[in-house]
């Protein structure tokens, strides 16, 4: 049992992360992150070769040759209505199980070792903002490779009348940095085959399997849409459950979610899945089990092309035949 004099000792840190949304932090949108526990913390700015890449105003993306230094802007936000003092960083990351993963508090890595930042610590005034510079200098003696790392920003709200504990919250913008001579290796994916399926509370889903075909870390985000289906119901779009990061040759299911008063089906599927700039769309027709858990029948997105392709040449051949028919049946009349 805790004496009273113990308790406010204790310290609950809340860690709240880059999530796998298309955002700095956890549960971010679009260019910023989402406030954890008051700060924030987004990037300012992207390269100019890649003004047209949404990752990499989000994130810090870049292909670099041994011996590079890059610079950029981020900027941290006291969303409170009190001065904060927050903490500035790098520390280690890396993909594991089809996620992107944070090493434990000032855990090192070599890009995290690379990466230094003009200030470890800022006082941002109530509802302001205060830009941050990140340096980036690759050694070079680099080996080839892609790299991951984060910029934290971390706070802590001290105990009070009310509180206990001391609460430490941090937010951060993920790197994604690859090292070589020459040119970028390129982003690619594909998506193998669809399954509908239908979850142990009843609602529908569809797996798409992707792998990634390049040579580059994917995110993968998209969107589901369905038409053609009972009565000529059109659905959509749903939005494809986030959090799935594939390092080049690996493969993972993308998931979306459906409304659980969909009817089974059969439905035509629209499915588009993007990351950054790469972005692949398949359609395919699928009915949804009725039974609660069950998984129905899978379509191989790939066969599924090639026997498309097979009946278009069948149906090709017949015209041509047929063609071919009629021009010597008028051959033979004239003669």
């Amino acid at each position: 049992m805790l004496r009273r004099w113990m308790v406010p000792l204790l310290i609950a840190v809340l860690f709240t992360g880059v999530g796998a949304a298309p955002a700095g932090a956890h549960g971010a949108g679009g260019h910023g992150a989402a406030p954890a526990a008051g700060i924030g913390i987004k990037l300012l700015e992207a390269p100019v070769s890649r003004r047209d890449d949404p990752r990499a105003h989000t994130y810090i993306v870049d292909h670099l040759a041994p011996g590079s230094v890059i610079k950029r802007r981020v900027e941290v936000t006291n969303e409170s209505a009190t001065l904060r003092h927050i903490d500035l960083y790098a520390a280690a990351a890396s993909i594991d199980d089809n996620a992107f993963a944070f090493a434990p508090e000032h855990t090192p890595n070599e890009l995290s070792t690379w990466t230094s930042l003009d200030r470890t610590g800022v006082d941002v005034p109530a509802w302001g903002s205060s830009p941050v510079q990140v340096s980036l200098h690759v050694p070079n003696d680099a080996s080839t490779g892609e790299r991951y790392a984060v910029i934290w920003a971390q706070g802590a709200v001290a105990p009070d009348q009310s509180h206990s504990v001391t609460l430490v919250n941090r937010v951060g913008v993920r790197m994604y940095i690859d090292v070589g001579p020459g040119g970028e290796p390129p982003s690619d994916f594909r998506i193998d085959k669809v399954t509908p399926a239908r979850t142990r509370d009843g609602r529908p889903e569809l797996w798409a399997q992707v792998r990634n075909t390049g040579g580059r870390a994917v995110d993968l985000s998209g969107t589901l849409s369905l038409s053609g289906g009972p009565g000529g119901l059109r659905a959509g779009p749903f939005t494809a459950e986030t959090g799935t990061t594939l390092l080049p040759g690996g493969h993972a299911p993308v998931t979306v979610l459906l409304d659980k008063q969909l009817p089974d089906g059969p439905w035509a599927v629209d499915l588009t899945l993007k990351s950054g700039l790469v972005v692949r769309e398949v359609n395919a027709v699928v009915t949804f089990p009725h039974t609660p858990g069950a998984t129905g029948n899978a379509v191989e997105l790939g066969l599924a092309r090639w026997r498309t392709r097979l009946a278009l040449a069948a149906v090709a051949a017949l015209v041509l035949a047929g063609v071919a028919g009629y021009q010597f049946r008028r051959v033979r009349q004239r003669a």
